[in-house]
């Protein structure tokens, strides 16, 4: 856990976790500047499972020249090895993390597609890592091939200025928010927009997210109503209507999430609350109160190898927080329960044969007659010759 409120350098405005190809979680932090004695940076901190906790000291810094901002946002590329930040001076900025855990360094790369762009509220990557999007605080959307950076998509009015957007699984469709309420689904292969979703004249989506089990093909969304009632709805992917909704934080969100395998949706809000919901029955498994007190979370993402969850506020900076759900199966416990029932198996099978008259101890019919059990054969010495030889037997 970090707590910024005293900390010499600035506080966190963006964090994403990082899956290493070695299966390492990290975590990624920009800090904005503060006055003239600490700059604006980018850190890596390793996570440590055990102690549900991030390192105190970073693996890495990279410190932003003041000419380039602070950074606003963060999305990590699928592989592990790259991720993206959108700086406060209207640029987008590539970082490559070079070598291991014990010397780790961020090497730079600057995309000119990206550069002078404009302030970007909103950067992620497609699932399968082959499309880059990023949304502009004046309303423009972008959607792009990746590595090639070819233009697929560059809708100046796509919205009064973006709020929140997310790729499906199979990275067929891009959903965006804004901040007027409306919400648009987008071809990405085609680069067309598919349908604008229907809302109550009350009623302002907020935040968007795909579903990712790979079975029910859903689109989840923060609705605010007036009064200030929220509400998750569920959109059906396949006709694009509204099926349902359901009251779950019960107060404005801030931002979205769901589990890198589709199990757990969590919102997180205003004043620095979260909950944690079972996609499958859609109840409540965790709340933290007063997780980032008084304070609007920035981030909430899940851990791609643990149910723990990463938050970010300007105040309370990055926090680190296990989950109240049943635990998982791991892979090695799911095969020692096989082996298991082999073994189990293995030994009902030898019992029965042990206890059966026979191989052919099958039950008999009405008019037959019980075969007689075999008797043990004693030899008798008498007959035991010098070669070990057996004369014929009589039946």
């Amino acid at each position: 856990m970090e707590n910024d409120s005293g900390s010499p350098q600035g506080p966190v405005t963006c964090g994403s976790w990082i899956r290493r190809p070695e299966n390492l979680s990290l975590v990624v932090l920009g800090r904005s500047k503060r006055g003239n004695s600490s700059p604006s940076l980018l850190q890596i901190f390793s996570f440590d499972p055990k102690t549900v906790s991030i390192s105190t000291s970073p693996l890495a810094n990279f410190v932003l020249e003041a000419e380039e901002g602070d950074p606003v946002a963060v999305a990590v590329h699928p592989n592990g090895d790259d991720f993206m930040c959108s700086l406060s001076n209207g640029s987008c900025k590539l970082f490559e993390l070079y070598g291991h855990e014990a010397n780790m360094k961020l090497l730079p790369k600057e995309l000119t597609p990206l550069q002078g762009i404009g302030s970007q509220t909103c950067i992620t990557f497609s699932v399968d890592g082959s499309k880059f999007a990023a949304g502009g605080l004046d309303g423009r959307l972008r959607i792009m091939e990746w590595p090639s950076m070819r233009t697929i998509l560059d809708e100046p009015k796509a919205h009064k200025s973006v709020r929140d957007m997310d790729f499906s699984l199979d990275s067929e469709f891009l959903a965006s928010t804004s901040t007027d309420g409306s919400a648009r689904i987008w071809k990405v292969e085609d680069g067309v927009p598919v349908t604008t979703l229907s809302r109550n004249s009350d009623e302002k989506i907020e935040l968007c997210r795909f579903s990712k089990d790979g079975t029910k093909p859903f689109l989840f969304c923060a609705v605010q109503k007036a009064g200030d009632k929220s509400l998750t709805a569920v959109w059906d992917m396949g006709t694009w209507n509204k099926i349902g909704h359901k009251r779950l934080l019960r107060k404005s969100a801030s931002v979205m999430s769901v589990s890198h395998d589709g199990k757990y949706l969590s919102l997180a809000s205003k004043d620095g609350d979260i909950c944690v919901v079972e996609v499958k029955k859609m109840q409540i498994h965790h709340y933290s109160k007063r997780l980032h007190l008084g304070t609007t979370i920035a981030t909430l993402e899940f851990c791609p190898s643990e149910r723990v969850v990463l938050t970010t506020s300007v105040e309370w900076g990055a926090l680190v927080t296990k989950l109240n759900v049943p635990k998982d199966w791991k892979e090695w416990q799911i095969y020692l329960v096989l082996l298991g029932l082999f073994l189990v198996s293995a030994v009902a099978f030898y019992v029965f044969f042990e206890n059966s008259d026979s191989f052919w101890g099958f039950p008999v019919g009405k008019n037959q007659q019980a075969r007689p059990r075999f008797k043990p054969m004693i030899r008798d010495p008498q007959s035991f010759d010098d070669q070990n030889s057996w004369g014929p037997v009589d039946m």
